[in-house]
C-alpha cells in the first residue's frame, strides 16, 4: 500500500521528514522487498535524514555493490621439464625468449620436420597475436655435423669419380669390390626398417650387375655395353660412395667442400618453409657461424671444472656435473641416463669409434669439441685442430643471442634425449645456474598412414610431395585439427577432414559475403534483434569464451577448431532460417561472426592477406581486385542471366534455360566462379578456387554418371527377371517337372510327378507341396496363353 501511495507523490522533495513519513518509518521493521521500488527509495531517503548525525544538508549517493565476477582463465603450457601443464609466466613482463631447435642440412626437408616447424609456427603465432606477447624467435641452422660431413664427402669423392669417365670394365670392378664389404654390413644390420631398405638397395644393384655381365661376357658392342654400365653406376652409386670415402675420404681435407652441400640444402629448408607460411624466425643463426663463440663457450665450461680434455676433444664430465648442489644432469629424461644407443646416436657416426670411447672418463659423457680427424673440417683452438660437437653449437648460439635464461626452447620429441638434456647441462654448468630453460616444448611424432616414416617402407614423404597433394593451408589446418604435442597421423583421411574442413569455413564466408553484398542504406544495415538474433548473438560469445579457453589451455587448437566449427554451424542454421522465411539475415551480426573467425585463422596462419573476411582467392596479391573490381561486373551478368531465366520459363524456351545452365555449370567454374540458384531468391555470387570448381564439377559429373548407370542397371535387372518370368510362364505345368530326372522317376498323365528318382512312392506331405507348386505354374501359364489371345 505505501508503494503504491509514493508512485504518485514526490517523496523526496525537501530535506526533512513529515510526521507522516516518521510514523510510517516507526512502523516498519525492515526496508522493503527491492521489488516495491518506491518503497524502498523513500525507506532509504527517510533512515539517512533520521540518522543520529541528524538531517543530511545534501543527498548522497547509495553505496555501490562491484560485481563479483568469474575467474578467467591463464594461459598454461605443458612443460617437458615437469611433464605437466604449468602457468606461462615469462620472466620479463611481456617479452618472451625463444630458441627452437632447427635443421641439419644435408637433405631434403620432410614432413617429419614439418611437424615441428609448422607446430611451432603456429604456437609463435598465438603468443604473439593472440596473447599479445612480444616475442623473440631464435632458430639455428645445423651446418656441421657428422652426417653432413659424411655426405659431403661422399658427393665429392663420387663426383670425382664419374667426371673420370670410367670404363665399364673397371665400373663392374668396383661395384663388385664395393658390394662386398656392403652385403657384410647388410648381414649384420638387426634393425628391420634399415635392412629393408639396404635389401631394396641390393635388389638393384643385382638387376643392373646380371644384363651388364652378360652383355660383356657376350662381347657386346661398346655402345650397348656403356649405358649398361651407367644403369649399374646409379643403382649402386649409394654403396659406391661408401666405398670411396672408406678409400679416400682422408684425403678431403677443403672445408669449404663440406660447405656447399649444407648451403643448398639450406636454401631449398627456406623456401619449403616460405611455401608452408612458415614465419621466418627473427633470428637464424649457423654453427659455421658461430665457431668463435663455441670455443670460448667450451673454454669456460672446461674452467668452470665440468669438462675436460683428451687427446685433442673435449668432453663434459657428466659424474662431476651431476654430483654437483646445484645441478641435475638429464632433467628431461632421467630415466634414459645410461641408455649407450642413444649416446652414440648423439654422438655421430664419425665419432663412435673404439679409440674415441676410451677418451671418455665415463660412458655417459658427451663431446664438447671434436679432434679432427683427415677428411674432416677443422677449426683452430686451444686444444688443437677440431670442431664442435652437436650439443654445444645450440647452447653456445642460444646463449649468444638470449643470455643466460629464456622462456621457452623447443624441439621435437625425438630430441629430448640426449640432445635437449646435454644443451640444459653445459649450459647450466657455463652460466652456473639450474634455470637456463624455464619452459621445454616438444613437438608429438609424425607418422605415415600409422607406420612410422621410413624410406624402406616407400612412405617418406617431402614436403615437396605433400604441397603437390595438398595446399599449405590444407596441411595448416589438418595440424591445427590435432594437439601439437601428441602424434599426428598424416593420412588421406587426416587430410581429407582438413580439405572438409576448408571448404566447410569458405562456404560461410561465401555465403556472408553474398549477405554483405545486397544493397542497403546507412541506416538499413541496423536491424531490430528479434529472439533468434539474440540466440546466435549468446552462441556467438559463448564460443568466443570458449575459444578462449581451449587457447589458455596449452594452445590446444583442436577444440578452438572444433568450437569455430559449431559457431558456423550454428550461423549457417540461423542464415538458412531467415532465408526460407524470405527474411534477410542480420548483416551485422553475421559480419562480426564472419570477420572472428577470419581473425582467428590470419591468428593461426591459415589465412594471408588483409581480406576482412574469409579466405584469399587467387592469391593474396590479387584478392583485393577480384572482390572489389570483378564482382560489380559478374552481378550485372548474374542479374541478366536472372531476367533471361525467367523470361525463358515463362515463355517455355527451353534452349535459352539450357545456355544459362551451360554458364552456371562450365563457362564460369572455368573462371573460378560459382552461381547458385534458389527458387525465387536472388542467384547467389560466390569467387571459389578455380581447381576446387572444377573438381566439383567433375565429381558431379561423376555422381550423375554413376546414377545414370544404376538406373541402367536396375532397368537392365528388371528387363531380365521380366524374361524370366516370361520363360517360366511358356512352359506347361504337364512339362515343369519332366525335365527334373534327377528327382522324379514316374509321372501321371498330367505330368505330376508320383515317384521320386530311386522309384519310391512320393509321400503325402511332398506330394502338397509339389501341388502348389503345380497349381501356381497353372496359373503363370494360363496367364501367358491370354496374353497371346490379346495379342500382347
Amino acid at each position: 500500500a505505501l508503494n503504491d501511495y509514493l508512485t504518485s507523490r514526490s517523496y523526496l522533495a525537501g530535506f526533512s521528514p513529515s510526521q507522516a513519513d516518521q510514523k510510517a518509518f516507526k512502523l516498519l521493521h525492515r526496508p522493503p522487498d527491492p521489488q516495491q521500488v518506491h518503497a524502498l527509495r523513500w525507506y532509504r531517503h527517510i533512515s539517512i535524514l533520521s540518522s543520529p548525525a541528524g538531517p543530511a544538508t545534501k543527498r548522497v549517493q547509495p553505496p555501490w555493490c562491484p560485481p563479483v565476477g568469474t575467474d578467467v582463465p591463464q594461459l598454461q603450457l605443458y612443460n617437458s621439464l615437469t611433464r605437466a601443464k604449468e602457468l606461462f609466466v615469462p620472466q620479463k613482463g611481456n617479452k618472451v625468449t625463444w630458441y627452437c631447435c632447427g635443421p641439419t642440412v644435408y637433405d631434403a626437408s620432410h614432413m617429419g620436420h614439418a611437424r615441428s616447424y609448422i607446430s611451432f609456427d603456429i604456437l609463435r603465432r598465438i603468443l604473439r597475436d593472440y596473447f599479445k606477447y612480444d616475442v623473440l624467435y631464435c632458430m639455428n641452422i645445423t651446418d656441421i655435423d657428422d652426417k653432413i660431413i659424411k655426405r659431403a664427402r661422399q658427393n665429392f669423392l663420387l663426383d670425382q669419380y664419374k667426371e673420370k669417365q670410367p670404363q665399364a670394365a673397371q665400373i663392374l670392378q668396383d661395384v663388385l669390390s664395393a658390394r662386398g664389404p656392403f652385403q657384410v654390413y647388410l648381414a649384420s644390420t638387426t634393425d628391420p626398417d634399415k635392412k629393408q631398405m639396404l635389401e631394396k638397395l641390393d635388389e638393384a644393384v643385382t638387376a643392373a650387375l646380371q644384363p651388364l655381365q652378360a652383355a660383356m661376357q657376350s662381347g657386346a658392342a661398346d655402345e650397348v655395353v656403356q649405358p649398361l654400365a651407367q644403369v649399374l653406376l646409379e643403382n649402386s652409386k649409394d654403396l659406391l660412395a661408401d666405398w670411396l670415402d672408406k678409400q679416400f675420404g682422408s684425403h678431403v681435407t677443403e672445408n669449404s667442400i663440406f660447405s656447399i652441400l649444407p648451403k643448398y640444402w639450406e636454401g631449398e629448408y627456406h623456401k619449403d618453409m616460405q611455401d608452408l607460411n612458415v614465419l621466418p624466425p627473427d633470428v637464424l643463426t649457423r654453427v659455421s657461424e658461430y665457431v668463435p663463440e663455441i670455443v670460448e663457450f667450451v673454454k669456460k665450461i672446461v674452467a668452470n671444472g665440468y669438462g675436460y680434455e683428451s687427446n685433442g676433444s673435449v668432453y663434459f664430465d657428466t659424474s662431476k656435473f651431476d654430483a654437483s648442489p646445484q645441478h641435475s644432469y638429464a632433467k628431461l629424461v632421467p630415466e634414459a641416463v645410461g641408455d649407450q644407443k642413444a649416446l652414440q646416436e648423439g654422438e655421430g657416426d664419425l665419432s663412435i669409434s673404439a679409440d674415441r670411447l676410451s677418451e671418455k672418463k665415463s660412458q655417459n659423457d658427451f663431446a664438447l669439441w671434436k679432434a679432427s680427424k683427415p677428411g674432416e673440417p677443422s677449426w683452430d683452438s686451444p686444444w688443437g685442430k677440431g670442431r664442435p660437437g652437436w650439443h654445444i653449437e645450440c647452447s653456445a648460439m642460444a646463449g649468444s643471442i638470449l643470455g643466460q635464461s629464456m622462456d621457452i626452447h623447443g624441439g621435437g620429441f625425438d630430441l629430448r634425449f640426449p640432445h635437449h638434456d646435454n644443451e640444459l647441462a653445459q649450459s647450466e654448468a657455463f652460466f652456473e645456474n639450474d634455470h637456463w630453460v624455464r619452459y621445454f616444448l616438444h613437438t608429438g611424432h609424425l607418422t605415415i598412414a600409422g607406420c612410422k616414416m621410413s624410406k624402406s617402407l616407400k612412405n617418406f614423404i617431402t614436403i615437396k610431395d605433400a604441397l603437390a597433394k595438398n595446399t599449405a593451408r590444407q596441411l595448416r589446418l589438418a595440424f591445427l585439427m590435432h594437439s601439437w604435442k601428441d602424434t599426428l597421423d598424416y593420412s588421406s583421411n587426416t587430410m581429407e577432414s582438413a580439405v572438409q574442413y576448408e571448404k566447410f569455413m569458405n562456404e560461410f564466408f561465401l555465403n556472408v559475403k553474398d549477405i554483405l553484398r545486397a544493397p542497403t542504406d546507412i541506416t538499413g544495415q541496423f536491424e531490430k534483434w528479434e529472439a533468434a538474433e539474440l540466440e546466435l548473438n549468446n552462441s556467438f560469445y559463448d564460443r568466443k569464451a570458449a575459444v578462449h579457453e581451449a587457447l589458455c589451455d596449452n594452445m590446444d587448437t583442436r577444440t578452438a577448431m572444433e568450437e569455430m566449427r559449431v559457431l558456423v554451424s550454428q550461423s549457417n542454421s540461423y542464415i538458412a532460417s531467415r532465408k526460407s522465411a524470405r527474411l534477410r539475415p542480420n548483416r551485422m551480426l553475421v559480419e562480426s561472426i564472419a570477420v572472428y573467425l577470419t581473425n582467428m585463422l590470419k591468428i593461426f596462419g591459415a589465412v594471408e592477406g588483409s581480406d576482412a573476411i574469409g579466405f584469399p582467392m587467387g592469391g593474396q596479391s590479387h584478392s583485393i581486385d577480384l572482390e572489389s573490381t570483378v564482382m560489380p561486373y559478374l552481378t550485372v551478368l548474374s542479374d541478366f542471366r536472372e531476367g533471361v531465366r525467367r523470361i525463358a520459363r515463362e515463355q517455355k524456351v527451353v534452349e535459352l534455360l539450357e545456355l544459362c545452365d551451360v554458364v552456371r555449370d562450365d563457362t564460369l567454374p572455368e573462371l573460378g566462379v560459382r552461381l547458385e540458384d534458389h527458387e525465387g531468391l536472388p542467384t547467389v555470387v560466390k569467387f571459389v578456387d578455380r581447381e576446387i570448381l572444377l573438381k566439383e564439377r567433375e565429381e558431379k559429373k561423376k555422381m550423375e554418371e554413376e546414377k545414370k548407370k544404376k538406373k541402367e542397371e536396375a532397368a537392365r535387372k528388371k528387363q531380365e527377371q521380366e524374361m524370366a518370368k516370361l520363360a517360366k510362364m511358356k512352359i506347361p505345368p504337364c512339362e515343369m517337372f519332366r525335365t527334373e530326372t534327377d528327382k522324379y522317376s514316374k509321372f501321371d498323365e498330367t505330368g505330376f510327378p508320383t515317384h521320386d528318382a530311386e522309384g519310391k512312392e512320393l509321400s503325402k506331405g511332398q506330394a502338397k507341396k509339389l501341388r502348389k507348386l503345380y497349381e501356381a505354374q497353372e496359373k503363370l501359364h494360363d496367364e501367358y496363353l491370354q496374353m497371346n489371345q490379346n495379342g500382347n
